[in-house]
């Protein structure tokens, strides 16, 4: 009986062993398995630089509307009721953009383009601003461009960064880009001291002010009636630019033969004039083609497009 006893204590003993060598297999390979497939493994997935990357919408817009930018790349600027580090900083994120853009700022009296303020008691255009305390007040359509000719910085927090953040946020907010979804890049909606300027920022910039400060006169909407040796045409001219263009004329032709020119006011970006021509003689009775040349003394953004001819379709 005592031999018995031991055998089945032994057994037991052995049983329990392979128990808990069972157990100990199995919380290895669970630790395996989590280890393997990375279940408390968490991994950042985006832009390794600071643009304004986002993977849940890659057509994201870096601007208010697209190519918005002030009529030249030499923007004046005025500063008023702003405390001295908060002046310096808007001057320091200046200087930053003008290192590393074409851009140029310069202070004048008056008539400035961006106006820099620190006094939250002034009213601002209605509170127009686009996006919090800085954006385009004044924009005009022209061409391809969305012409900036006002725009306003309220600076409001201070910067306790060694590089001027939030300025530099607001400055670009009045060169009309709104917020990136990228919480590395400046303009992201939340600032950190962290943050740097998009490249794909500085690459517009370099390429919108890369265009020169030229007006772009064009043709629009021309049309004509022969009726014996008389002319009726209507035409449109619309200033495309980025500038004012000065006074202009166009050319009236029949058949490569000239007949009259008429003079075409200044017009400013945006801005386009219709004209009504009646009874415009000519010697020829058989019109084959008219044409009209719109001639602009000085250099334009695309000359192309000052020259329209019309042909007889009957």
């Amino acid at each position: 009986m005592h031999k018995r006893g031991e055998y089945e204590t032994g057994n037991k003993r052995i049983l329990w062993k392979l128990i808990l060598n069972f157990l100990l297999i199995g919380f290895f390979l669970g630790i395996l398995f989590i280890y393997w497939f990375g279940i408390f493994n968490k991994t950042n997935f985006g832009s390794k630089g600071n643009s304004n990357f986002n993977p849940s919408n890659l057509t994201t817009r870096m601007q208010f509307y697209e190519n918005m930018r002030y009529a030249d790349s030499r923007i004046s600027y005025k500063i008023e009721d702003c405390p001295l580090q908060k002046e310096n900083d808007i001057k320091f994120a200046f200087e930053i953009l003008e290192n590393k853009t074409p851009l140029e700022f310069y202070s004048v009296d008056k008539n400035e383009e961006i106006s820099v303020t620190c006094d939250s008691h002034v009213k601002l255009d209605g509170g127009l601003f686009i996006a919090g305390e800085g954006g385009p007040t004044n924009i005009t359509k022209s061409g391809n461009f969305n012409l900036i000719s006002k725009g306003k910085i309220l600076l409001l927090r201070d910067s306790e960064c060694k590089t001027p953040n939030i300025a530099i946020h607001e400055l670009l907010h009045a060169l009309g880009f709104e917020h990136s979804p990228n919480p590395r890049n400046i303009m992201y909606n939340i600032s950190n001291c962290q943050q740097e300027i998009g490249e794909d920022t500085i690459n517009l910039l370099n390429v919108l002010y890369s265009i020169p400060s030229r007006p772009d006169l064009v043709l629009e909407n021309v049309s004509a009636l022969v009726h014996g040796r008389y002319v009726d045409a209507n035409l449109s001219i619309r200033n495309n630019g980025l500038i004012n263009a000065k006074k202009s004329s166009v050319e009236f032709y029949v058949d490569d033969e000239y007949v009259k020119s008429f003079e075409v006011r200044e017009l400013a970006p945006g801005y386009g004039i219709s004209i009504e021509l009646t009874n415009i003689q000519t010697s020829d009775l058989n019109i084959n083609k008219l044409r009209f040349i719109l001639n602009y003394p000085d250099e334009e953004l695309d000359k192309k497009n000052n020259e329209i001819e019309l042909k007889n379709i009957d």
